[in-house]
């Protein structure tokens, strides 16, 4: 039985920047199966997280609205149930919806309109994670980055994190050889809506051998931007650098040839496994009726200006990969346009539609991404070009907001200097033009959409008050009887494999894809 409208499978990384796959004309990882995907594709070679942090990006992605709409400041913030997201509106739309994986949600709702999930998550769901812009220089030394991770980086053959991403892959492909099965013996002919969400190549910088040896230490290339002095980084680096603890270790060329290394053998790692769900795909028929989306939530300095992770606005921290491929609906292409994560509801809703799924439902919530649809039918002249940023985690002191419009980066922070890059002209953003007369009636443009668009001293003052609330809660919360958040993937045993109550010869029958002929 054919399913109604396209089915979706979502390929998400975690920190993985925009400018080290292969398709993104990097000359050194390899990615081949992603790049394929990209050659048949459309590829966003101009995409951005909103919030460079974890957990605030994968709730503008779910929401289609910004972080501050949400409240979803930081690795901390609670995801409230009453905010429809992208599964919501597919499963009202008639889709089955799946996670496999890393969502980063916090609080007691652990599926946020997901049907299934199929594993916990790899970092906590309560508030433990909330910064303290009222103690700015207090580095909160258990969850906080350092720079161990680039000191140690090398092969390991089992982590935490590979450890997680092995089961997130090895879930995500036997639900999709379950959703074939149920789709062709009519039992369920829903289309799928999948995210498989891998955390790799998020540090730590540890690789197995197999991933390591693709590369060679001489072949690493180094940052663009070598590590800058302390006192020519902008305030906001500066936190950056205290937060991580950058001073705290002696970081050498080494280090960073091998913590680069290890990160993109994870990528690699990433991609062998973005692979074998496509071959799933291929094996089981469904590549035809599935639109293939890959994504990160944000990218990774990676030693750019001396600086590691994410947490800032520079593009290798903002910037992400976005490919959409079906060519069964849009022909290959390159689209300059900026774009973001804020985007990617309304598309996938756009495509469903088209793609002959159910009516659309009104749009309960205001959506602050547009559809790219337009883009990815090869149209799109009136797109607006443009990405709205926010960023108010650990290491800011006030809210930190960006517009990216055409060529123009615009930073504004009402603790720091205004920042202006011309991405065209300099793309390693080491000209700051806010104070450059010819520039003077571009910056009034965006300080005034800037005090529109937000008010950043009320922001900044609800900020800290939902700082206030939230410590206090995880203090009351965890002190007696401590009843955890984290998701427990249920499975009834009684009901897998062969059991007394299954009739053997239909069983045999009914999970064997594809099935045997009948006698």
């Amino acid at each position: 039985m054919t399913s109604k409208g396209m089915n979706f499978l979502v390929i998400m990384a975690d920190q993985l920047n925009g400018f080290s796959l292969g398709c993104y004309n990097n000359p050194v990882v390899k990615s081949p199966h992603i790049d394929r995907l990209a050659a048949q594709g459309v590829l966003f070679e101009n995409a951005y997280a909103n919030n460079p942090l974890c957990a605030p990006a994968r709730f503008t992605l779910m929401t289609g609205q910004q972080a501050s709409r949400i409240k979803a400041y930081d690795n901390a913030s609670y995801f409230p149930s009453n905010i429809p997201t992208v599964a919501h509106y597919l499963r009202a739309m008639g889709y089955q919806t799946c996670l496999s994986g890393k969502m980063h949600f916090i609080g007691a709702d652990q599926l946020h309109g997901f049907e299934e999930r199929l594993t916990t998550d790899i970092y906590p769901a309560d508030f433990g994670w909330v910064p303290d812009w009222e103690k700015s220089d207090e580095r909160i030394d258990w969850w906080y980055h350092n720079l161990l991770s680039v000191k140690q980086a090398g092969v390991a053959e089992a982590t935490n994190q590979l450890d997680f991403d092995d089961e997130v892959g090895q879930q995500a492909r036997r639900k999709l050889y379950d959703y074939a099965r149920a789709q062709s013996a009519g039992i369920d002919s829903r289309p799928f809506f999948m995210m498989a969400s891998f955390t790799h190549p998020h540090d730590p910088y540890a690789t197995r051998r197999k991933y390591w040896d693709l590369y060679r230490d001489d072949e690493i290339d180094r940052p663009k931007v070598p590590a800058m002095p302390y006192q020519e980084l902008d305030p906001h680096s500066q936190r950056l650098y205290q937060v991580s603890d950058v001073g705290g270790l002696d970081i050498s060329d080494q280090d960073i040839c091998h913590a680069r290394r290890a990160y993109y053998g994870n990528i690699s790692y990433v991609d062998e496994w973005a692979g074998e769900l496509l071959k799933t795909l291929d094996d089981t028929g469904l590549r035809a009726r599935t639109v293939v989306v890959v994504i990160s939530d944000h990218g990774d300095m990676l030693g750019e200006r001396g600086l590691w992770y994410k947490m800032s606005f520079f593009e290798a921290s903002a910037r992400i990969p976005m490919i959409v491929s079906a060519p069964q609906l849009f022909e290959s292409a390159r689209v300059a346009n900026a774009v973001s994560l804020l985007d990617v509801l309304p598309t996938l809703l756009d495509v469903a539609a088209v793609s002959g799924a159910g009516d659309l439902p009104d749009r309960v919530d205001p959506l602050d991404g547009r559809s790219l649809l337009p883009l990815l039918q090869g149209r799109g002249d009136d797109d607006p070009d443009e990405v709205i940023g926010e960023y108010m985690g650990e290491g800011a002191i006030a809210p930190i907001l960006m517009i990216r419009r055409g060529k123009y980066k615009y930073i504004f922070c009402a603790a720091d200097p205004n920042q202006l890059y011309d991405l065209d002209a300099d793309p390693n953003e080491l000209i700051n033009l806010a104070g450059a007369p010819d520039h003077a009636d571009l910056m009034a443009e965006f300080e005034r959409e800037v005090q529109q668009r937000w008010s950043p001293p009320a922001l900044h003052q609800e900020v800290l008050r939902d700082q206030r609330k939230r410590r206090l809660l995880y203090n009351a919360l965890t002190t007696g009887n401590f009843q955890p958040w984290d998701y427990q993937p249920g499975r009834d045993a009684s009901q897998q494999y062969m059991r007394n109550h299954l009739d053997l010869n239909e069983l045999e029958k009914t999970t064997r894809f594809p099935r045997p002929a009948q006698r």
